[in-house]
């Protein structure tokens, strides 16, 4: 396990990246989500690993990227913290009625992170959609609620964060991270 690996969760268009941004301008280590990634790289060959397209594939990209932030995230003191990890893939996959792969699950088991996770509530308020994020609102706050019961399920423990503004949010979490 890495104590000082500490995962950010929820779902979509619920201010997981906004909040990630404003902790990295505050000088903390961050990763940002792989599954934009993937879906920017897919998009831009010509690929078919999309969450509208081959899931599976989506998936198995995503934890690549996972694994291989998970790996260089190794070398860095202090709080680290990731838009997302490897037990989203398993939350994505659940939601897509898709098995979860022994190999998912074995690593999402292996790779820990920090017992405490913080969760983004679905907050209809700021729910937008864009090119990338093309989830409903209902989308959306299944997302959140199998985001809850997969970490749970693999033994963290949820902090949900507050719903309020991104320089709020980031006095709570550093606070937290100072506990």
């Amino acid at each position: 396990m890495s104590d000082h690996f500490f995962v950010v969760t929820g779902g979509p268009g619920a201010g997981k990246t906004s909040l990630i941004t404003e902790l990295s301008r505050r000088g903390f280590h961050t990763i940002p989500e792989s599954g934009r990634a993937v879906i920017r790289e897919e998009m831009a060959s010509g690929g078919d690993a999309l969450p509208w397209g081959n899931r599976m594939a989506y998936a198995e990209q995503m934890l690549e990227q996972h694994l291989r932030a998970y790996e260089d995230a190794q070398a860095l003191s202090g709080p680290v913290i990731f838009d997302r990890g490897i037990p989203d893939i398993m939350g994505y996959l659940t939601l897509c009625g898709l098995p979860v792969p022994p190999h998912v699950a074995a690593t999402a088991k292996a790779a820990r992170y920090n017992a405490r996770v913080f969760l983004t509530p679905y907050w209809d308020e700021i729910f937008t959609q864009d090119t990338e994020r093309t989830q409903t609102r209902t989308e959306a706050e299944a997302t959140c609620a199998v985001m809850r019961e997969t970490y749970t399920a693999l033994g963290y423990k949820i902090t949900e964060l507050p719903c309020t503004d991104i320089a709020s949010r980031a006095d709570f979490v550093s606070a937290q991270l100072a506990l």
